[in-house]
């Protein structure tokens, strides 16, 4: 993973002691609200329902175990002990006081992480795939291309102000595992005819109030182009973005309102002045690269025999295995993710006590790394076969070893209004319930691939615009109300949900979801996936089954 220099470390320390001012001028009252609001979102910093809330930025996923041992301390002196990853794979603190919120940002310097830009008008944290660098269909590693639009993006003077958010994925796989077509730019390394690796561009995705799938506005970009072409589209987006109104000042508004022909049209004409001097040089991509060249591999991992003898003779191992592990590029490794949805508890929470069993784990059996994905689990990206067993054990001891990835438990859920000021409903104590309801592991696995995405207000932080079942809170007049859709994905074949039907009261939503499972079960053609059916029977069966006593 990248490693800060000299002046990756003074500029976030300077940015620490100059927050450390503007914070203690703010509590004496030298500062108004309005005048340290702006300087707050610059580093990440949220006043929620209840108390402040600080998100920290995670760079394309990846920690080390020193950093992870830092979150889990932070979190243990100055919160309430715990963390929430979120699907932009940062992380967030839900309870720290406000004057120690830089004495936070101070530790968390020393060991090269920070806050910036993850909130307020600005290019926010890029995001990749979890298994980037060790799956067997990339193109190519994206994780360099994504440092290098890091070193871009931050702090850059021109957009540090834009009409809203903005947000940039980026994969090296024909599976999407990022929900790039639901970014304000989505980017794939592709080849072109000639075998040449390079960009296929999208824009204009979003998600929360008015969800939009991106399109293409460049088939192929050459590498060293793409710091250039970005800048083009920001420009143009700079300048046309509707800064009058919030609500349509993402740039999936400004898509839709010109046509992406048109933007297309003025992103080229910018590019064209800009292009000579924003060029990537392949000394400067093969700096980047150096970051995130791969480790020594055991070349006779495959060789162990114990793997294959523990699959047959115990069955909860090989269970977890199938559910909760990916095989690996290299033979006799595998990735696995450390579920954090157990029933029970808060979808993407993890304590401090377990933060640090993961990270001694980690050092233990996967080369001292740690990745955030996009579903708020972490995965240790490379592990032996022949450790499989032992780090199943121990990470079952710390209740991490649900197996129920990809499962209808594998809940993205976002803080509702257990935490959340903007929220009109909550969510948490919902996906809880759900999740409790159907534990039963063996029917989990006869329903097979089933995304709930449960949000708690039209933001959608929890994507449910793209759930296979999606689950939004809405108010009415005081009271918590809930809005299902069916149909929708965040992946290659990217879909919005159709909505099944008037809102659904509180009390009722666990048992929507039962009827909706009754009805698929019934329904699908063998073999057939949730998605499958919704998309080939529509979602008139389904609204059937679940308003049938109305």
């Amino acid at each position: 993973m990248y490693q800060y220099d000299q002046y990756d470390q003074m500029m976030v320390d300077q940015r620490v002691a100059q927050f450390r001012d503007q914070t203690r001028r703010y509590l004496a009252g030298e500062l108004t609200e309005d005048q340290f609001r702006p300087l707050r979102l610059a580093n990440g910093l949220y006043i929620q329902l209840h108390a402040p809330m600080l998100r920290i930025a995670v760079p394309y996923g990846m920690m080390s175990t020193k950093q992870v041992r830092k979150i889990a301390d932070v979190a243990r002196r100055y919160d309430k002990g715990f963390v929430h990853f979120t699907t932009r794979t940062n992380f967030q603190l839900n309870w720290p006081k406000l004057e120690d919120c830089p004495e936070i940002l101070a530790e968390l310097a020393t060991v090269q992480m920070h806050a910036i830009q993850t909130s307020g008008n600005d290019i926010r944290n890029t995001t990749t795939d979890q298994l980037a660098g060790v799956n067997n269909e990339e193109v190519e590693d994206p994780r360099p291309w994504a440092e290098i639009i890091r070193q871009w993006s931050t702090f850059h003077p021109e957009f540090a102000y834009l009409p809203r958010k903005f947000k940039i994925a980026i994969i090296g796989s024909k599976t999407d595992r990022a929900a790039t077509k639901l970014h304000d730019i989505g980017l794939h390394l592709v080849k072109n005819h000639d075998g040449e690796i390079g960009f296929e561009v999208l824009v204009g995705g979003g998600l929360g109030r008015t969800p939009v799938i991106g399109e293409q506005i460049r088939a192929f970009l050459e590498k060293e182009d793409l710091l250039s072409y970005l800048e083009a589209i920001l420009r143009v987006y700079n300048r046309l973005g509707r800064r009058d109104n919030k609500y349509k000042a993402r740039i999936k508004i400004t898509v839709r309102e010109h046509g992406i022909n048109h933007i297309r049209e003025l992103v080229e004409a910018e590019w064209v002045h800009i292009r000579q001097q924003l060029r990537l040089d392949e000394k400067e991509i093969d700096r980047v690269k150096a970051f995130f060249t791969g480790p020594d591999y055991d070349t006779q991992a495959a060789a162990d025999t114990s793997f294959a003898e523990k699959l047959t003779a115990d069955e909860a191992f090989a269970r977890w295995v199938k559910q909760n592990t990916v095989e690996h590029k290299i033979a006799g490794y595998h990735s696995v993710y450390v579920s954090l949805k157990k029933p029970g508890l808060a979808p993407g929470d993890i304590t401090s006590e377990q933060l640090e069993a993961v990270a001694d784990l980690a050092d233990e059996y996967s080369l001292g790394e740690v990745r955030s994905t996009h579903t708020q689990n972490l995965l240790l990206a490379d592990v032996k076969q022949a450790d499989l067993y032992d780090l199943w054990q121990k990470l079952n001891a710390q209740e991490l070893a649900t197996p129920n990835i990809n499962t209808l438990t594998d809940i993205i859920c976002c803080p509702g209004l257990d935490y959340c000021g903007l929220a009109n409903a909550t969510s948490i104590p919902l996906s809880k319930q759900i999740a409790e309801r159907f534990d039963d592991l063996d029917y989990l696995y006869d329903l097979g691939d089933i995304k709930i995405k449960f949000s708690g207000c039209m933001n959608g932080c929890a994507h449910q615009s793209v759930g296979h079942i999606g689950i939004l809170g809405v108010d009415k007049k005081g009271e918590e109300w809930y809005q299902f859709t069916l149909g929708g994905s965040a992946e290659a074949d990217a879909s919005l949900g159709e909505r099944l039907g008037k809102a659904i009261p509180k009390e009722e939503v666990v048992d929507t979801v039962a009827h909706l499972l009754d009805a698929y079960v019934e329904l699908r053609h063998q073999d057939e996936s949730f998605l499958a059916t919704v998309r080939r029977l529509g979602v008139d069966p389904f609204k059937e089954r679940v308003y049938a006593d109305n």
